[in-house]
């Protein structure tokens, strides 16, 4: 099974919302979230970063649609810094709108008017969220700011958000594959067998299935990929919770020597290390 890295990869949603053979699946998509009704898919303009990486970060899917610049991103695991990432990104896209486009002066004494961004975070994780929650920027400062981002964030597993998927099937089909996988992933405890099954298991009504049916290969390896990272991040995050409570445990073993409640010499054993290491420590904490 390949390796998880941190260098950007594509996933599924992407190859399916973002991909410009599929501008009717992306015009869909964009119709369901806003209660539009464009029927013109040669309308849309692809505006997702491909050529720029900043803090290893692309962007899933951002396009220009009448007078909106969408920024739309799908997460398997829930993630409150969005709004951060979304800022990041629309600052790369619009900069590069800017540079290409002859309408927008931004330098004039006039006031210029540019395409109204509206951002999009699809999850599909396996920890219960509401179908709607909105995530704001603000929350990550301490004091009021000058900046304000406001990503939506939409719960895609199937089932959830009945209205969107019923107004736009390729997104209820994403839904119900991504969730088969999970499901024969339970039951097969093999990954490359449960995207196969859910594969083989598409209905034929399904809008996704001669696409990926075509590109098997192809979905299968994101898949893998978008598993491994997800997978990658919750060990991370374990870790992470590991050395923390290590480090508190060492920081109340100090405080008791202090007190000279226990000896130096107890204190390391209990922390698994030496009196020169825990000495070191004490001069860290």
């Amino acid at each position: 099974m390949p390796e998880s890295n941190r260098e950007y990869k594509d996933r599924l949603f992407k190859f399916i919302f973002g991909n410009p053979q599929n501008r009717d699946w992306t015009l869909s998509l964009y119709n369901a979230i806003n209660g539009s009704s464009y029927t013109d898919a040669s309308q849309i303009r692809y505006t997702t970063i491909e050529d720029a990486v900043y803090m290893n970060m692309k962007n899933d899917v951002s396009f220009l649609v009448a007078d909106t610049m969408s920024f739309y991103e799908q997460q398997a695991s829930f993630n409150p810094n969005m709004p951060m990432r979304f800022l990041i990104y629309a600052g790369m896209v619009y900069a590069k709108y800017i540079s290409q486009t002859d309408s927008y002066h931004p330098y004039s004494t006039a006031q210029q008017k540019a395409p109204t961004p509206r951002c999009v975070c699809f999850y599909n994780g396996e920890a219960e969220k509401e179908d709607r929650v909105v995530l704001d920027l603000k929350d990550a400062f301490d004091r009021e700011a000058d900046i304000e981002v406001r990503v939506t964030m939409l719960n895609v597993n199937y089932g959830r958000n009945r209205a969107l998927m019923e107004a736009c099937k390729p997104l209820r089909d994403y839904a119900w594959f991504v969730g088969t996988v999970r499901q024969r992933q339970a039951e097969l405890n093999d990954l490359d067998a449960a995207v196969d099954a859910a594969l083989n298991e598409m209905p034929e009504e399904s809008t996704l299935k001669a696409f990926m049916m075509a590109n098997r290969a192809e979905v299968k390896r994101m898949c893998i990929i978008e598993y491994n990272e997800v997978k990658t991040l919750a060990d991370e995050r374990e870790e992470g919770r590991m050395e923390g409570r290590m480090e508190g445990a060492i920081e109340m073993l100090l405080s008791l020597v202090r007190k000279g409640l226990i000896s130096e010499e107890r204190a390391a054993e209990e922390a698994h290390m030496s009196v020169s290491q825990l000495r070191e420590q004490a001069k860290l904490a």
